[in-house]
């Protein structure tokens, strides 16, 4: 910017002062998000008597990449107070402020204007409007906005897909993406990160699988994607493939691959190799410091999580809420109850930062593995009122489950009535009927399934998942009652009576 003023002053004293292709030139450059400045873009502006289009659309373009969304509204109103129409350049630098300012009255206002100027026929502008209203959650909108469209591009499913799948409507997404007549690139892309977006983990790598044989070959997103399916559904063998894959196609080690890597192997139970790659890194963001933290604390390695986060600190870059909580678990598996409250002062008197209810959960199970079950339990009564009850549950069932641990029937029963209270929930129920089991009263514990019969309140199915040679096999934990089990133990009655298993070995498969 100091070069740009003396470029500037040159200018001036040139005797070009006024010359609006010279000064588009230094608003140009006033303009680029990370050497430039608006605030001093805009004094140029202001020098122009008469400003192009393009002049205009670079102003927009310099507050809108610096994020002051409202005063590129201010420029774009300025621009249609003048009589000066907008240009396939100008809407969609609009649309996109609209979109991050949550604004959509003012995003309703430029759809009436796009159509009145007839830009609803350019697709950038079109696109743009889709991802706007993707941006409010308004599907039906943006799909409206899409078959108006005359002639759509794999663009324009792409985000169509993206908006399904980022409201949670995965069934949505993938009818439309079955419908998208040429699927390249982006497209796939955008239906396996919605998956992985919404925890179907498991279609999210088949639809990988397809993609590869439709001979189609991924990018950078999309191996973040697949790797963060391998992380949660434990699949090393996939992962390790896929960084094969990596290596075979000399792809650089970009910020968000190696993280994907690092929290993939870690998840794993892979923490050498994890911590190779960290250790790799030319670059660290909290995001990677984050994944590689909680891969330790996950593998119970509470010491030498608590010097990764002091080393983190040291390098200038502040904690969020995601690594208390990772900070919070390394300290219940290390039994470091001391270290645990000193990370509780330190999140919410030296970084402001509120606890949530899985940050209370979480230090509640810190304490009360050490047996501090007071403290926990004074944590959990001066909670600050959530607006949401989930959140206060969180931590009063990990309080329910302390005073089973302990063999504490009595506070058991009150914290479970407290879980009511905030929330209806199977949890608090099946927890206290487990109590009720393991100090010997059964009758109290046949009560609690009977009210949870005549309150129609199911127990959520247990799931786990098991890698065997490449394939992961998903099991589910439901009750005898369910049809389908009555009939299998019918079936496998059948051929108990029928067959001898003291030779040969039965192989269930899924169907």
């Amino acid at each position: 910017m100091k070069q740009l003023k003396q470029s500037h002053a040159q200018v001036i004293t040139c005797g070009l002062g006024q010359n609006s292709f010279a000064l588009s030139r230094l608003l140009a450059f006033c303009s680029h998000p990370n050497l430039g400045s608006p605030t001093y873009g805009w004094k140029i502006f202001e020098q122009i008597q008469e400003p192009t289009i393009c002049i205009f659309n670079t102003m927009i373009k310099a507050f809108l990449l610096k994020g002051e969304l409202n005063k590129t509204i201010e420029v774009y109103k300025y621009m249609v107070k003048i009589e000066m129409y907008p240009d396939n350049y100008t809407l969609p630098y609009v649309l996109k402020a609209c979109a991050r300012m949550k604004n959509c009255n003012l995003g309703e206002l430029v759809h009436v204007q796009i159509l009145k100027l007839g830009f609803l026929i350019d697709i950038f502008v079109g696109n743009s409007l889709i991802a706007m209203y993707t941006a409010f959650d308004n599907v039906e909108a943006a799909r409206l906005v899409f078959y108006e469209i005359p002639c759509n591009c794999v663009v324009s499913w792409t985000v169509l897909i993206s908006g399904y799948a980022k409201r949670g409507d995965v069934y949505e997404a993938r009818l439309t993406f079955e419908e998208c007549p040429v699927k390249d690139r982006g497209v796939w892309g955008s239906m396996i990160s919605g998956y992985v977006l919404n925890n179907n983990f498991k279609e999210g790598l088949k639809l990988f699988r397809q993609m590869q044989m439709a001979g189609i070959g991924p990018d950078e997103a999309i191996f973040v994607s697949v790797l963060s399916a391998c992380a949660h559904l434990g699949s090393l063998d996939i992962g390790i493939w896929i960084h094969k894959y990596v290596e075979k196609l000399r792809m650089s080690m970009s910020l968000k691959l190696g993280t994907a890597l690092i929290d993939m192997y870690a998840k794993c139970g892979c923490v050498d190799i994890a911590e190779e790659l960290f250790d790799e890194m030319p670059q660290r963001d909290l995001i990677c410091w984050n994944a590689m933290i909680s891969g330790i604390a996950m593998n119970g390695n509470g010491f030498k999580a608590l010097k990764l986060f002091n080393e983190m600190q040291s390098t200038g870059i502040k904690p969020d809420c995601v690594t208390f909580v990772s900070m919070f678990t390394a300290c219940s598996y290390a039994g470091m109850a001391n270290e645990g409250l000193n990370m509780l002062n330190l999140m919410c008197n030296v970084y402001h930062i509120e606890p949530k209810g899985e940050h209370y959960g979480c230090i509640i199970d810190v304490l009360s593995k050490a047996g501090l079950l007071k403290e926990a339990k004074n944590i959990v009564q001066n909670m600050p009122n959530s607006s949401v009850p989930s959140e206060e549950a969180i931590a009063w069932r990990a309080l329910l489950s302390a005073f089973g641990n302990h063999g504490l029937v009595d506070l058991a029963e009150s914290a479970a009535e407290r879980i009511v209270q905030l929330e209806r929930h199977s949890g608090a129920y099946v927890l206290l009927s487990n109590i009720y089991v393991a100090a010997g009263k059964h009758d109290n514990a046949r009560r609690i399934r009977k009210k949870m019969k005549s309150q129609y309140i199911d127990k959520v199915p247990g799931c786990s998942s098991l890698e065997i040679n490449g394939v992961v096999h998903e099991f589910i934990a439901a009750e005898k009652t369910h049809p389908q089990l009555i009939r299998i133990h019918e079936l496998l009655e059948t051929i108990n009576n029928q067959f001898d298993y003291s030779a040969d070995v039965i192989h269930v498969s899924d169907n």
